[in-house]
């Protein structure tokens, strides 16, 4: 049982080689700052999965940093709608690529969080207090997870700025969680960078933080979860809830953008028309989390399709228990990652 968890462990992250996904750049209240301006971008877009790890922080352990690193502090006005950009390449979009920003099949939420410093361009990121500002879970009524809006609006997720915590320089985590896998542990794939930015303006606000490592635990009910079957009836995104002020809501707005035609080294790129968004509420319940676990034995099999121009695209899931779409692969074979998801590989 030992070996075949093992082999299992190596299939699955051999299948999800090319699914992964990699925060790269910032726009402020609409104006785009440049491809990797101000983030720490590493060089591979692979996940993190052990969040006893100090990789969880702000990445770049097992995936280096792109060097030099970032030089540039991007100047955020308190209360600023931020958007994260998000690529399966590490290099903007790529309309050819199936899998930008993500593949379909890494369902999860999507998280930010600041932690205050007193130089953003600090190399030391090891000890830093964070707090959430913004988190976008499953909606089950629709079973749409933040992932599915996220890859609709290609890589491009939306939050706002609180305007009561103190001005200055801050590291700001955008991240990513893909459950696929996650029915085991570890499984769940982190994705998560960070960029340096100075808040003009603002409070004096001392929100509760957590650290990382620590704020979350690999049997979490967010991070050990079966998505797929049976289906969900909630889900509870790790970490704590979004700090708000006052109490109130922290809304999220979608704005339009006219251009994404951005240089490394100029901020070029407007969005001239804003529309107003949807203002979602989150009624949050807590309870207490002790869950019983269930192993199953279970014979795992291989099935290889030819490719007949039909089915599930390349690194698409093409099986499992509960799934009902395409069993056939338009190219390569159908492979078992694990009894709830199969995957279309070359």
């Amino acid at each position: 049982m030992v070996a075949f968890s093992k082999f299992a462990a190596i299939v699955a992250l051999a299948s999800t080689t090319s699914a992964h996904t990699i925060f790269q750049k910032l726009w402020v209240n609409g104006v785009d700052q440049g491809q990797d301006v101000g983030i720490r971008v590493p060089t591979y877009n692979g996940p993190i999965t052990d969040v006893t790890s100090n990789d969880i922080i702000c990445n770049g352990g097992i995936n280096p940093y792109k060097t030099p690193l970032p030089s540039t502090i991007i100047n955020v006005p308190s209360g600023a709608t931020l958007t994260m950009e998000w690529h399966h390449g590490g290099s903007g979009p790529d309309p050819s690529d199936a899998s930008d920003p993500v593949d379909p099949s890494h369902k999860g939420p999507i998280m930010v969080y600041l932690a205050k410093v007193d130089n953003a361009l600090t190399t030391t990121v090891t000890g830093l207090k964070w707090f959430k500002i913004y988190e976008d879970g499953l909606d089950v009524a629709t079973n749409t997870w933040a992932v599915d809006k996220f890859i609709a609006r290609k890589g491009l997720v939306d939050f706002k700025i609180p305007t009561c915590i103190p001005p200055g320089n801050y590291l700001l985590r955008g991240e990513l969680i893909a459950l696929h896998g996650a029915s085991s542990y570890p499984g769940a794939q982190f994705y998560m960078e960070c960029a340096q930015i100075n808040i003009v303006g603002g409070g004096s606000d001392s929100p509760p933080t957590v650290s990382f490592p620590g704020a979350y635990s690999g049997s979490d009910p967010g991070v050990l979860v079966n998505i797929y079957y049976p289906p969900l009836s909630t889900y509870v995104i790790p970490g704590p809830r979004p700090y708000t002020c006052g109490g109130g809501s922290n809304p999220t707005t979608a704005t339009a953008r006219t251009s994404t035609t951005t240089s490394r080294t100029t901020t070029t790129s407007s969005r001239t028309t804003t529309t107003t968004t949807t203002t979602s509420s989150r009624t949050t319940t807590t309870t207490s989390t002790s869950a019983s676990r269930t192993t199953t034995t279970s014979s795992r099999t291989t099935t290889t399709s030819s490719g007949t121009g039909t089915g599930s695209a390349l690194y698409g899931q093409c099986g499992g228990i509960g799934w009902i779409g395409p069993t056939t692969c338009a190219s390569g074979k159908c492979v078992s990652v694990n009894d709830y998801y199969w995957q279309c590989q070359p």
